[in-house]
């Protein structure tokens, strides 16, 4: 079984490893399977290409939104769950982070086709992106004052 850094950083890069490198076959294809079906689905691969190229329009009309709203939510549970699996997470309240990323980048992807930041639209990939920040922030304050009380 992997350590659960190692684990956590194979499957930010891809859902699925982390869960191959923990021995879990069957969860970790699951994962791998739902993770390449929500990427055809949404388009998500061309939306990022067009937003690496600062093509931010194109991007916005590229993507599927009904299918894009479901990735935050895998790829952090997926993330969580490789971690938990190769025996991290064992304080309290340690998923928190990963659950208040997920629902932040979730919101990020809402409004990633209007919302702009000092002017500038950043569309779907930039500013999800961006809101890992502000969900990893309140998903560790929360988890340190429930640690606390």
């Amino acid at each position: 079984m992997a350590n659960s850094k190692e684990a956590l950083l194979w499957s930010i890069a891809l859902p699925g490893f982390g869960q191959y490198l923990n021995g879990k076959l069957f969860k970790g294809t699951v994962f791998m399977f739902l993770e390449f079906l929500i990427n055809v689905q949404s388009n998500f691969n061309e939306i990022i290409i067009l937003s690496f190229h600062g093509e931010i329009e194109k991007a916005i009309t590229e993507a599927n939104y009904q299918w894009l709203m479901f990735y935050p939510c895998l790829y952090f549970f997926a993330m969580w769950d490789a971690f938990k699996d190769a025996s991290g997470g064992k304080e309290k309240y340690t998923y928190l982070p990963f659950v208040f990323s997920a629902y932040f980048v979730t919101v990020g992807c809402i409004y990633s086709s209007n919302f702009r930041l000092f002017g500038l639209l950043l569309g779907p990939v930039w500013l999800p992106i961006l809101c890992v920040i502000p969900g990893l922030t309140v998903g560790l304050i929360l988890m340190k004052f429930l640690k606390k009380y």
